[in-house]
């Protein structure tokens, strides 16, 4: 799974400002990214009557909408999902996802605070920098609101150069964690296994996937 940073803060602090100065920096560095937006809304993805909501309606556990220029995916969810598992319906093909919102989740954050909003958020764990525009009393580092070049140097340095290679595991839906050790052998044994097959030339990227029927 790339990794993945979630931008937060209290309403109107300006994460979307912040969050679209950070992407287009560690874009113009040539990094791929991905954004995932929290809704405390109900989502409305389609009209009714149109064909992708009938698709749905007749019990259909997934609809793509897919034109010449994009792609919409319709799935109804039992329950919110987690920023992991939003993060794996973008798929592998990213260099880096970027959240805005899940502050209740697990993956590193970065905090956009204003003097104005009051404190830092408290819920807000594994705080990897606040963008502050003031100075705080806090060990974590800061980033003025309009240095969004020093924070993309930040998350270049402890997550795009070292993901340079990556591997992700799931099983049953679940992402299992690698340590150094496991993630070789398995790359070495995929990677053997699919060059020994006729016609496959430099391999970029490998997917496996096993389903056991039922």
């Amino acid at each position: 799974m790339p990794p993945i940073v979630s931008i937060v803060g209290k309403s109107s602090s300006g994460k979307t400002t912040f969050l679209e100065k950070l992407i287009r920096e560690i874009c113009s560095r040539g990094y791929r990214v991905a954004t995932i937006k929290h809704s405390h809304h109900d989502l409305s993805f389609d009209q009714p009557n149109k064909d992708s909501w009938r698709h749905a309606q007749a019990g259909a556990a997934a609809t793509m909408v897919s034109s010449a220029n994009a792609v919409r995916i319709i799935q109804p969810v039992t329950q919110e999902l987690s920023t992991e598992q939003s993060a794996r319906l973008l798929g592998e093909d990213y260099d880096l996802i970027l959240t805005e919102g899940f502050s209740h989740g697990s993956a590193p954050k970065i905090e956009v605070h204003r003097k104005a909003a009051g404190p830092l958020l408290e819920n807000a764990k594994n705080l990897l920098a606040v963008v502050t525009d003031e100075p705080l009393e806090i060990e974590t580092r800061q980033f003025a609101l309009e240095d969004a070049k020093g924070v993309a140097d930040l998350l270049e340095e402890t997550y795009l150069k070292p993901t340079h290679e990556r591997l992700a595991l799931y099983v049953n839906g679940e992402p299992i964690p690698l340590s150094a050790f496991p993630r070789q052998i398995i790359s070495n044994v995929l990677l053997a296994m699919a060059e020994s097959l006729k016609g496959v030339k430099e391999i970029d990227s490998l997917e496996f996937r096993y389903r056991r029927g039922r």
